[in-house]
């Protein structure tokens, strides 16, 4: 990425392992980004939309969005719904990771306006090439700041 210190990686998946795979992973590709993990939609939006006690994101900052499909308490297609109808958050890239294959989830995510969709395969050393091929993508992207006075 552009700036690549500049931008926050926020990882939301409910799956622990999941998570930190691809933190290590994008990690040994060379990123020395701040990387968050939040572990269900509800914090997702909360961290976004600044709501609650928790931390919320910093105005003027660019993040990328890693997002799980399935996870508890709002899945990621609803996430990946408000974000996108805010007239700020929505140019937030969202990038779909997850086990989900059904072409029809697929669609729906694209249609809703997703970066990117990408399939999470089952086996580790798969996964963990996967991973490191989104790393090589991700150096190549540029990042919106978020609520950035111009």
């Amino acid at each position: 990425m552009e700036n690549d210190e500049e931008v926050s990686i926020i990882i939301a998946d409910d799956d622990e392992g999941h998570a930190s795979l691809i933190m290590k992973n994008l990690k040994r590709a060379g990123f020395k980004n701040n990387f968050l993990h939040l572990k269900d939609g509800q914090e997702v939006l909360d961290f976004l939309f600044q709501r609650g006690n928790e931390p919320h994101r910093v105005s003027g900052n660019a993040y990328l969005l890693l997002l799980d499909i399935s996870m508890p308490k709002v899945d990621g297609v609803e996430v990946l719904r408000q974000i996108k109808e805010d007239s700020e958050l929505s140019k937030l890239p969202v990038i779909m990771v997850t086990t989900t294959d059904d072409p029809r989830e697929v669609e729906n995510c694209h249609r809703i306006g997703c970066s990117v969709y990408i399939t999470k395969p089952v086996d580790y050393d798969n996964f963990t090439e996967a991973i490191r091929k989104l790393g090589l993508f991700l150096t190549i992207v540029r990042v919106p700041k978020i609520n950035e006075v111009t």
